[in-house]
């Protein structure tokens, strides 16, 4: 039986070559080998650099003082007035102070950043 758009020399070629219980040389070990490799690069484009962001970002939680000038998540600028486990204070002005969670935190700004 021949397909309307291969012709019969390459039908023939193609069934004789696929035949049941045979495979190609070397067929299971390229498709290892490619397994391995796109496995590798998962990891090094995606994993690796996520991991490290994260280990990153914990470091900067950790390292929060009272009177540290922050950034967070929302857009808010403020100074740290009081640190507990996992809520930060802080005063947004003089007369304004708000509680966040410590992971809101994306960032430290320069000492004076609000006075100015």
């Amino acid at each position: 039986m021949s397909l309307p758009f291969i012709n019969d020399a390459v039908a023939a070629t193609t069934s004789a070559a696929a035949a049941p219980g045979q495979q190609a040389a070397g067929g299971g070990f390229s498709t290892i080998i490619m397994l391995v490799i796109f496995i590798g690069v998962f990891y090094f484009l995606l994993i690796r650099p996520q991991t490290k962001r994260a280990k990153e970002h914990q470091n900067l939680i950790n390292n929060l003082q009272k009177g540290d000038e922050v950034s967070t998540s929302g857009g808010l600028l403020g100074r740290i007035v009081k640190i507990e486990d996992n809520i930060i204070t802080l005063a947004l002005n003089e007369t304004t102070e708000i509680k966040i969670q410590k992971n809101a935190v994306v960032g430290v700004l320069p000492k004076g950043t609000l006075k100015s």
